[in-house]
């Protein structure tokens, strides 16, 4: 019997936009591990999908800044967590994003 895997597709509305958080290396300080409970969560990002963006009272639509690829950095608190087929994401408006990484 075949299994076939379901692969969901998100698409944020509007101003907001989908973000995998981009884990860093393990942290050792000083020689001791720190565990995975009292590490903090990366503030970075890959946006994975955006809105089609903001709407004025007249109905006129502004595209975002931030493009599906982009790596941004937000706030420690921003965004509300999600699980989409067992990843986590997070879901946040564009004015929570702090700025775009370039390398």
């Amino acid at each position: 019997m075949a299994t076939a895997t379901v692969t969901t597709t998100f698409t944020p509305l509007h101003d907001r936009i989908l973000v995998r958080r981009v884990e860093e290396g393990e942290t050792v300080r000083g020689g001791i591990i720190i565990p995975d409970s009292a590490k903090e969560k990366p503030q970075e990002g890959e946006v994975i999908s955006v809105g089609k963006g903001k709407s004025n009272d007249e109905g006129k639509v502004f595209p975002l800044d931030v493009k599906a690829g982009d790596r941004v950095l937000f706030g420690k608190y921003s965004g509300t967590e999600i699980k989409i087929d067992g990843e986590e994401f997070l879901i946040m408006r564009e004015e929570e994003v702090l700025g775009i990484l370039k390398k």
